[in-house]
C-alpha cells in the first residue's frame, strides 16, 4: 500500500513515522512548501515539532504535486479540511483526516459549523472517507510508545485502510462507524481540556479535576447524542480516552492554555506561548453554537467561550459554574 500524509506538523510527522518504521507501506509525507520538504529531507528530523525524532531512512517527502496513493491522510488542521476533501473529491481511494473539531460558519451557510464528515458530505459526497482519532500525543506515537486510536468511517474499506497502514506493534488501530461520535469526542474534548487547565491553574485541586471531566463527558455525550452518535462511543478511546488525555496530560497544548489564563496571560499570549496550534481556542465557540442549535445545554464549554472571548475572568467563570443550581446527575 501507497500511503501519503498531507501535512508535515506534529501528528502528521508521527504518523507517518509509525507507518514507515513498521515496513508494510510506502509512504510520502506532503509539505506544504519545498523549503519545508527539503529542510526535512536534509535534516531527517521534524525540529520544529518533533524535535530529535529521527524520520526513518523509508519515509519520503515531498511537496507542490499531489502524490499517487492508495490512501489519502489529511493532517492538516480544521480550517484547511474543506479545501483538502475538494481537492481530492474525485479519487477512487480512501481518504481520512486526522484533525478534530467543528469548521467555522461558512458565509451564505449555516449559522453554525459542521463536522468533518459533514463538510465531506457537501463537497465530496461520493468519496470514501473517514476520521483517524483518539487519546495521541504526537511525540509518543512518533517515539514508538503504546497508544491506541480509533479508525471511523460508513466505509469498510476505509476502516480497512486505516487499520492495515497504521496498526503495528506499539500502535493499535481498532474499527468503528459511529463517524460523529468519534468526531464530536475529538472535538469537544479541546474545549473541556481548556476548562481542567484551567481548574489546575487556580489550585482548585483534583476533586475539581474529576467534577470537571465527568461533568464534561456528560456534555460531550449529550452533544453527540443529539447530532445521531451512539452513547457507546463516548465510554471508548475517542471519547473518555481523548478527553482524559488531553484534560490531565503536560502534553496537552489546550490544558496549557487553561493554565496560562488561569495564571493572568491574555488568550493571545497564551496562545503565542505555545508555538503550534491549540484546537479547542478556535472550536470553542463553534462547539457552543452548533449545542445551541440543537437546544443542548453545554455549561462547561459555554463558560470557557466567555472565557476566551474576556466575557468573565478566570475564578469568575469557576464560581459561576459551581453557582448552577442543583439538578439531577442523569438528565
Amino acid at each position: 500500500m501507497d500511503i501519503a500524509v498531507m501535512g508535515a506538523g506534529a501528528w502528521g510527522t508521527a504518523l507517518a513515522i509509525g507507518a514507515a518504521r513498521h515496513g508494510r507501506c510506502r509512504v510520502v509525507l506532503w509539505a506544504r512548501d519545498a523549503s519545508q520538504a527539503a529542510l526535512l529531507q536534509a535534516e531527517r528530523q521534524n525540529r520544529r515539532y518533533l524535535p530529535g525524532i529521527e524520520l526513518p531512512a523509508s519515509l519520503q517527502l515531498a511537496s507542490g504535486d499531489l502524490p499517487r496513493a492508495d490512501l489519502y491522510v489529511i493532517a492538516s488542521p480544521m480550517a484547511g479540511l474543506r479545501g483538502w476533501l475538494q481537492r481530492l473529491a474525485d479519487q477512487p481511494v480512501p481518504v481520512a483526516w486526522l484533525c478534530k473539531g467543528f469548521e467555522q460558519a461558512q458565509a451564505g451557510s449555516a449559522p453554525h459549523g459542521l463536522l468533518g464528515h459533514e463538510i465531506a458530505a457537501e463537497v465530496a459526497p461520493r468519496l470514501a472517507c473517514g476520521v483517524l482519532s483518539g487519546p495521541s500525543f504526537a511525540q509518543e506515537v512518533a517515539r514508538g510508545q503504546p497508544t491506541a486510536v480509533v479508525a471511523a468511517s460508513e466505509h469498510a474499506a476505509v476502516r480497512d485502510a486505516l487499520v492495515s497502514a497504521f496498526h503495528g506493534s506499539t500502535l493499535r488501530v481498532y474499527a468503528n462507524d459511529d463517524v460523529a461520535g468519534v468526531e464530536v469526542g475529538g472535538a469537544v474534548k479541546n474545549v473541556l481540556a481548556i476548562a481542567t487547565g484551567l481548574c489546575d491553574g487556580l489550585g482548585l485541586g483534583l476533586n475539581a479535576r474529576a467534577a470537571l471531566i465527568t461533568r464534561g463527558l456528560a456534555e460531550m455525550t449529550r452533544l453527540g447524542t443529539a447530532l445521531g452518535a451512539r452513547t457507546e462511543t463516548f465510554m471508548g478511546l475517542s471519547g473518555l480516552g481523548d478527553l482524559v488525555l488531553t484534560a490531565t496530560g503536560d502534553l496537552s497544548r489546550n490544558r496549557q492554555v487553561g493554565r496560562l489564563l488561569a495564571e493572568g496571560r491574555s488568550l493571545a499570549q497564551a496562545v503565542e506561548s505555545l508555538g503550534h496550534v491549540a484546537e479547542g481556542v478556535y472550536s470553542a465557540r463553534t462547539v457552543v453554537q452548533r449545542a445551541r442549535a440543537l437546544g443542548v445545554d453545554m455549561p462547561i464549554s459555554a463558560a470557557v467561550v466567555a472565557l476566551l472571548e474576556g466575557q468573565v475572568q478566570p475564578a469568575q467563570a469557576i464560581a459561576e459554574l459551581m453557582g448552577r443550581d442543583p439538578k439531577p446527575e442523569v438528565d
